[in-house]
C-alpha cells in the first residue's frame, strides 16, 4: 500500500460505536446486519463477520467504526459506515476499546 499523509489520515474520523442489533442478511452468508450507536444518533452498518460471529453474541459490545465513509447498499442494506477488524486470514477479530468509554468518543 502507498503512504498517506497525515492530513490523509485527519479527513478519517474514527469513532466508538455500540451494537444495538445484529441479525443475518437473507441470502447472504458472509454479511451481518448491525444497528449501531454513535453518541447520539445510531445508523446501520453491514459487516462481512457473518462467519467469524453469532450476532447474539454482538449486542452490546463496543467497536470502533469509521464514522465517516460515504453510505454504500451491501446485499440490500444501506452500510452507513464500517466496522474495523483485524484478520490473520483465519480468524476476523473485532477493534475495540480496551475499557469503557462512551459511544461517539473520537479514536486518535
Amino acid at each position: 500500500m502507498s503512504e498517506i499523509t497525515i492530513d490523509d489520515f485527519s479527513k478519517i474520523d474514527l469513532r466508538v460505536a455500540e451494537i444495538l442489533e445484529a441479525k443475518r442478511v437473507a441470502g447472504a452468508d458472509k454479511i451481518l446486519e448491525l444497528r449501531i450507536k454513535i453518541g447520539d444518533s445510531t445508523r446501520t452498518l453491514a459487516a462481512g463477520i457473518a462467519q467469524h460471529y453469532a450476532p447474539e453474541t454482538l449486542i452490546g459490545r463496543k467497536i470502533v467504526v469509521v464514522a465517516n465513509l460515504q453510505p454504500r447498499r451491501v446485499r440490500g442494506v444501506e452500510s452507513q459506515g464500517m466496522l474495523l477488524a483485524a484478520s490473520d486470514g483465519a480468524r476476523v477479530v473485532l477493534l475495540a476499546p480496551d475499557t469503557d468509554v462512551p459511544s461517539g468518543s473520537r479514536v486518535s
